[in-house]
């Protein structure tokens, strides 16, 4: 899988922020169900691969941004699938949201989180590339900090650019506990270096120990 090929959404579209699709509103459900938000791009395929190894059947649900083109979201779930104790699919509008299932954003739309009734649903939205990019990290987290608050656990992986940055911040403004790979397990070192210096980031974190570390967190918060 060619993690650096970037989707046609990323050449040639104006910067906008995850404001286009989503404005800034911190109302968390009352819930103690924990989630996992993950973004991604050059590098992370192979990134999330490692991540999603090491977790067991039973974590919490995980929501995934990689930037990735249309074609290979659904192909890169699949195998994901057949490899890890978690389930992997690609992401469809509306479905709740299962522990121990990992939802790949399509890479024609944006995931987000949402709240229904008493569930966490995915929601897709196909508005315009946020940092050039649809799906974009910082429209998963703008999501995550809006209706997950304090129950969700962010992570960051190696990647060009900044999308996530700033919306990782407001995970943790809301209350999320984040984690960012380490420059050296990166590829490239650019999303988690801006999430950092944006004051986002709890804890950094070599790929090869991110699960054991994001499941030693949760389990010290339940």
């Amino acid at each position: 899988m060619n993690s650096h090929i970037k989707s046609d959404s990323a050449v040639a579209q104006p910067s906008l922020s995850a404001d286009s699709i989503l404005p800034l509103n911190i109302h968390p459900a009352a819930s103690t169900e924990k989630l996992v938000f993950v973004g991604a791009s050059t590098g992370g395929t192979e990134a999330i691969k490692t991540f999603l190894l090491g977790l067991p059947e039973n974590c919490p649900g995980i929501l995934i941004s990689q930037h990735m083109p249309e074609a290979f979201t659904r192909p890169f779930a699949e195998r994901l699938d057949g490899l890890c104790k978690v389930r992997v699919k690609e992401a469809v509008d509306g479905e709740k949201i299962l522990p121990g299932h990992a939802y790949v954003a399509p890479g024609h739309s944006h995931l987000l989180l949402k709240r229904t009734g008493s569930n966490y649903v995915t929601e897709l939205s196909q508005g315009p590339p946020v940092n050039r990019h649809r799906p974009s990290v910082d429209v998963l987290f703008r999501s995550a900090a809006n209706v997950a608050g304090k129950n969700a656990v962010g992570v960051i992986l190696t990647g060009m650019g900044k999308d996530g940055a700033s919306c990782m911040r407001e995970m943790k403004q809301a209350g999320a506990y984040n984690f960012a790979q380490s420059e050296a397990s990166c590829v490239v070192f650019g999303m988690p270096r801006e999430a950092i210096a944006l004051g986002g980031v709890d804890e950094i974190v070599a790929i090869d120990d991110m699960a054991k570390r994001v499941m030693q967190h949760l389990e010290n918060r339940l």
